[in-house]
């Protein structure tokens, strides 16, 4: 019988019932410790009292009243994100596709109104990953994903990612912007270089190009900033954001200078659920607990103990883990078995972690855990090592 839902995923043969924390309760009756984080989403782990509690308020007031009016729970989010970052605007969507499809829009009507229409392509880097609409499997490199959907969509050139170089090279009197993920998500969690980002930001100044930062996977605390840039103090024009931004609600922003968001006006672009009052209230919840540096503290020293264990294991096990990859609580581990048999064996044991390319297995646990998590996480990782190491002897 054909299933009711679509096949697009490959699925584990898993179902869950609720979540507490850092914990997934499965139907099967048995806890398992989250470090997939629905892809760094569940930034908080799983029904937060403080999210929860402004879920309840936001939704017994108004769910949604569209975008025809003001929305004060979006001007509140707009103005705390642009008050924490580079940006001077922000608009508001539902995914991170859509954030960068908005991205890609400010960039071309940006160029468009400065009088150079021609100039509409944006620099990528191989092992990019910006979503799933039809532009944005374009804007990445993975060609696994753009299989079928031929013809691409114009307007997009890669290189190697952490290459100055070979950035400079491609740019063309067609070229607007650059558009780079700090730390590579489904790439294989790949760390830019040092140097890397600033040298990007001298390259756009230097040829009238837009710098384009994507950190809907590393930004809102993942690596131990609130955003990744702020390692290499330095901005971009213009910043897609997503996934932990609602903690698991569905929410996406696209923010920009004052001199990139001018380039829209009235109906050059929209979003008929996006900034919505439910989706802006659980974003403000979460702001409320990510944008502190107490928090983001808590995260770098907690993220440096996991780090170390990790290390110790792959030192211990270079038959099954080559190295740790990442940053902050955004981490890889380059397996040297098939990425898929340690992730099935770490479920097996209690602990749920998701494949990236580049064989590797990530960990994207809450920023909420603590010293019992981090314990716990490595002692499951360094039994299932141990386990595939014995198997292979």
């Amino acid at each position: 019988m054909q299933p009711a839902v679509m096949a697009t995923y490959d699925r584990f043969d898993l179902a869950f019932e609720k979540g507490e924390g850092p914990y997934l309760f499965a139907t099967n009756g048995r806890r398992y410790l989250d470090f997939g984080g629905g892809v760094a989403v569940t930034a908080l782990g799983h029904c937060h009292p403080h999210l929860v509690a402004a879920l309840e308020r936001q939704g017994k007031l108004l769910w949604h009243c569209s975008n025809l009016y003001r929305i004060p729970e979006q001007e509140r989010l707009a103005a705390r994100l642009t008050a924490a970052t580079f940006a001077d605007a922000a608009f508001f969507c539902n995914s991170g596709a859509e954030a960068v499809e908005c991205g890609i829009k400010l960039v071309r009507k940006f160029h468009d109104l400065n009088g150079a229409p021609d100039r509409y392509r944006i620099i990528g880097c191989e092992g990019s990953f910006h979503g799933r609409t039809l532009a944005t499997i374009a804007a990445g490199a993975s060609p696994k994903y753009r299989e079928g959907y031929a013809p691409d969509v114009d307007g997009f050139d890669h290189v190697p990612f952490g290459h100055i170089a070979a950035v400079e090279a491609a740019i063309t009197p067609q070229t607007a912007a650059i558009l780079v993920e700090p730390v590579q998500g489904e790439g294989g969690i790949n760390v830019a270089p040092a140097g890397y980002l600033k040298g990007l930001r001298a390259l756009a100044d230097r040829h009238g190009l837009l710098l384009f930062f994507d950190e809907i996977q590393c930004g809102m605390g993942r690596t131990g900033r609130l955003f990744a840039y702020e390692w290499d103090d330095v901005a971009p024009d213009l910043m897609a954001v997503a996934k932990g931004l609602g903690g698991g609600f569905p929410i996406g922003g696209c923010l920009a200078t004052a001199a990139v968001a001018s380039a829209f006006s009235f109906g050059s672009h929209g979003s008929t659920f996006g900034g919505n009052p439910l989706g802006c209230a659980v974003a403000n919840a979460v702001l409320d607990l990510v944008n502190d540096e107490g928090f983001l503290a808590d995260v770098r020293a907690v993220a440096t103990s996991l780090q170390q264990g990790l290390q110790q294991i792959a030192t211990k096990h270079p038959g099954v883990l080559a190295a740790v990859r990442g940053k902050g609580l955004m981490l890889g581990l380059k397996s040297v078995v098939p990425n898929r048999m340690l992730i099935d064996r770490l479920q097996q044991n209690g602990l749920l972690a998701i494949p990236a390319a580049d064989n590797v297995v990530r960990l994207l646990p809450p920023l909420i855990i603590g010293a019992a998590e981090v314990n716990e996480a490595v002692r499951i990782i360094e039994q299932s090592c141990t386990e595939l190491a014995a198997k292979a002897a």
